[in-house]
């Protein structure tokens, strides 16, 4: 059995108090991370799937310290909030690992770059699409995770689904095409989802910081606290996924919704 804890979106800043709508985000990444430290420590891996920073590439000095130190390898692809090239060079060598995939144990996690350079929808090159063939179309007996920052299913929410991936046909043809992508995972939305679609978990996951309204047609925020997701990833190919919360009183309980397939 493989475990993973997966972070999303801490829109970090250079600054140390700095808040997007009215969380400070490293304060809260902090909290994320003590709880899960404290909570079943260590897991196999830490996976993140995007928005490192809010547009500000000071930020990744803040990741690249709180990460670094886990001692387990930190599996990252950018969000349309960051800046790639910064990035790459901030979170260059070990533990870090940016895009491509990563073999643990019966399982394939592939990490892809969604982002459009200056906007906030996303899409898949044609280069980004023939890799995951290539990636799923190898990967012999594993089970495959595909993660990425843009979600390729409606979200029920108007304002939120016109910045999604604008090529998730493409996409979702070439998952089809392959009979072992067990799971997509995503971030960007700022809240939990968890559906299933031809056999294949898809599954996003609320933000270390401040999260969006379900369901709501114009942008609006939702009031609960920041989160983080855990994995049980089985050798037979099914999982164990739970979103935990963490209370906004930094050290205080937390809620969590766990789930199987």
């Amino acid at each position: 059995m493989i475990r993973l804890t997966l972070f999303t979106d801490p829109h970090l800043y250079g600054g140390e108090s700095e808040s997007l709508r009215g969380v400070a985000t490293l304060p809260a990444l902090n909290a994320a991370l003590a709880h899960a430290r404290g909570r079943d420590w260590p897991p196999d891996a830490v996976l993140v799937t995007g928005d490192l920073v809010q547009d500000d590439p000071s930020g990744y000095p803040h990741f690249r310290r709180l990460f670094g130190a886990l001692g387990v390898p930190v599996l990252c692809l950018p969000g349309n909030h960051d800046e790639p090239e910064a990035m790459r060079r901030e979170l260059a060598g070990e533990p870090f690992v940016l895009g491509g995939f990563v073999d643990l144990g019966r399982w394939r996690i592939v990490l892809l770059d969604s982002c459009i350079p200056g906007a906030a929808s996303g899409a898949l090159s044609a280069a980004a699409l023939a890799e995951l063939g290539e990636a799923l179309a190898t990967a012999g007996t594993r089970h495959c995770m595909v993660c990425l920052h843009h979600h390729p299913v409606p979200m029920a929410s108007r304002w939120l689904d016109r910045v999604g991936l604008t090529n998730a046909a493409e996409f979702l043809h070439t998952i089809d095409a392959h009979r072992n992508v067990r799971a997509i995972v995503w971030g960007h939305v700022h809240q939990s989802y968890d559906a299933l679609r031809k056999g294949v978990r898809l599954l996003a996951t609320p933000s270390t910081c401040a999260q969006f309204l379900p369901h709501s047609d114009d942008f609006a925020v939702d009031p609960r606290p920041p989160a983080y997701r855990t994995f049980e990833l089985r050798g037979d190919g099914s999982l164990v996924t739970e979103v935990v919360w963490v209370e906004q009183h930094y050290g205080g309980s937390s809620r969590s919704a766990c789930s199987a397939a």
